[in-house]
């Protein structure tokens, strides 16, 4: 299939809640897109899964939305198709790729065990120095022996594939079992430096090499679409398939972030932002992931406390699903008027527990200077300010190891807030810019589509044709307050309260043994 100038280039983003699928054409603009949502199960405190089948289902319904919206003509222009995913989600299947077991979502946090137990055995610089990644509950690779080791131990004597989100649809659309490397280096299971799968870290999983998929690079063909497959997702057989990346990469190359000094953030559920560099390192202060580009690394930072925090808030004050977007509007025409500092609140949104830097999945959010006067919309913008410090220290951070940081490109759900955007500004002092399109994950990976079906010389070359700037929030007079509430007040805050914080959490954990059922015999 040959690349015209008519040519759409279908850019699929499997999140954690919904399928999109987009059809993008040469500019960038989306012609049709269609949407799917997907089920998540929360089973158990800290347990957080899905039906892996249902991927598949809400991929084959977002792609005939977008087919049925095309029309049969239109349908044909589709030229190439790209996956990128939420990461660090993964299942375990048979040979031919049928579920074993639900697969663990990211947020999963039930193998705190398993990174103590691991980080004792091995040592955390070494884990760190191999998958670019310091011990926490994030990486797949914790789960995966948490699954075997306690809860499906049957799974560890039987043949299995560890496929993450990318492998497990790619081998539904190709009949392939590939993935990319800049999607499997979020399970923890790389060698960086090497960009292939770590022998040494697949022994400490229990992992041969044959139970983990093939790796290709961002953008090299991986497949085509089956005659089968093509029928049911209301396309044409034999487009060629190429390999994407995670979300997090995958929305940097969308926001048209290709080289050093500007800095990609996506205000989705999680707080993610990350720079290209050409260098792998690894450092306290951020993850070392594989970036869209071959051959590149992005460091990146992630909060896992991000939208979430306000979806919240809004459940705290009552609101369910169809009234929290009214009742967030209004929280943020009420928090505009509010002076920076939320007259005196700050929050510290460590709701997930916390990465970079501090890597310490105990953890949990603070909230210092509650007083009668305030109220609701005190809260919200103490939630948009410190979420906003957050992001300073992680910036800070990444900036010593990457150099300047000029600017950077936001996007993602709360980047439609233009009071957030301010608050960004003002706290970073430096320019905050919108990605050309909310749907720079999608486009990333329609990017990565373009690129490999030859639609341009190479995907830095696709990314500057096909994305674009938006508005800009440059630090206004405000930035001095939020410089003192910075340096003064909330990074002293996680150092003074950490020993608390761990304290807190084991007696969390006793008094939860407490609730649960007991036996009582009969006397």
């Amino acid at each position: 299939m040959q690349a015209g100038d008519d040519a759409l280039f279908l850019g699929i983003d499997c999140s954690t809640t919904a399928c999109k699928a987009i059809a993008w054409d040469r500019e960038g603009r989306a012609v049709a897109e269609g949407r799917a949502p997907i089920p998540l199960s929360n089973p158990a405190p800290d347990a957080w899964e899905q039906d892996a089948r249902t991927w598949w289902e809400a991929l084959a319904l977002a792609t005939r939305e977008v087919a049925h919206a095309l029309g049969d003509r239109g349908a044909r222009r589709i030229r190439a198709i790209t996956i990128t995913h939420q990461r660090e989600t993964f299942v375990l299947t048979d040979e031919r790729g049928e579920p074993l077991h639900p697969a663990l979502v990211w947020m999963d946090a039930r193998c705190r065990a398993e990174v103590a137990v691991l980080a004792a055995k091995v040592g955390e610089a070494r884990l760190h120095e191999i998958s670019g990644k310091f011990p926490c509950t994030t990486p797949s690779l914790y789960k995966l022996l948490h699954l075997r080791n306690r809860i499906a131990p049957h799974l560890a004597s039987r043949p299995v594939r560890m496929l993450d989100v990318h492998a497990f649809l790619a081998h539904r659309l190709t009949g392939r079992l590939v993935t990319s490397v800049a999607s499997a280096d979020p399970t923890g299971l790389v060698d960086m430096a090497a960009r292939g799968f770590s022998a040494e870290i697949l022994e400490w999983a229990g992992l041969s090499a044959s139970e983990v998929p093939a790796l290709a690079e961002p953008g090299e063909r991986i497949g085509e679409v089956s005659g089968e497959v093509a029928a049911d997702l209301g396309i044409e057989a034999g487009i060629p398939v190429f390999a994407g990346a995670g979300d997090g990469q995958a929305a940097a190359l969308g926001a048209g972030v290709v080289g050093p000094g500007v800095m990609y953030l996506n205000l989705g559920t999680a707080i993610v932002s990350g720079v290209i560099a050409r260098e792998y390192r690894t450092d306290r202060a951020f993850r070392t992931m594989m970036a869209a580009t071959p051959g590149a690394f992005l460091y990146e930072t992630d909060l896992k406390g991000g939208t979430f925090t306000l979806t919240w808030l809004a459940r705290l004050l009552g609101g369910d699903a169809e009234a929290s977007s009214s009742t967030l509007a209004a929280l943020e025409r009420d928090a505009e008027g509010l002076p920076p500092g939320a007259d005196g609140l700050v929050l510290v949104p460590y709701f997930h527990g916390v990465m970079n830097p501090y890597w310490d999945d105990a953890a949990t959010g603070l909230l210092l200077g509650f007083s009668g006067g305030q109220g609701p919309a005190h809260l919200y913008r103490a939630i948009l300010e410190g979420i906003a410090l957050e992001q300073r220290l992680h910036t800070d951070g990444v900036e010593r190891a990457s150099g300047p940081i000029k600017e950077l490109r936001v996007m993602g759900g709360g980047s439609r807030s233009a009071l957030w955007c301010q608050i960004l500004a003002d706290v970073l002092d430096k320019p905050i810019v919108r990605a050309g399109t909310s749907e720079a994950t999608s486009l990333g990976a329609g990017i990565l589509a373009a690129a490999g079906a030859g639609a341009f010389a190479g995907i830095e070359e696709a990314a500057a044709a096909m994305t674009s700037r938006g508005e800009v929030f440059v630090p206004g007079e405000r930035r001095g307050v939020y410089e003192r509430l910075y340096r003064e007040v909330y990074v002293g805050l996680y150092p003074a309260l950490s020993g608390a914080m761990g304290r807190l959490a084991q007696i969390r954990e006793s008094a939860r043994s407490l609730t649960r059922p007991t036996r009582h015999e009969n006397s």
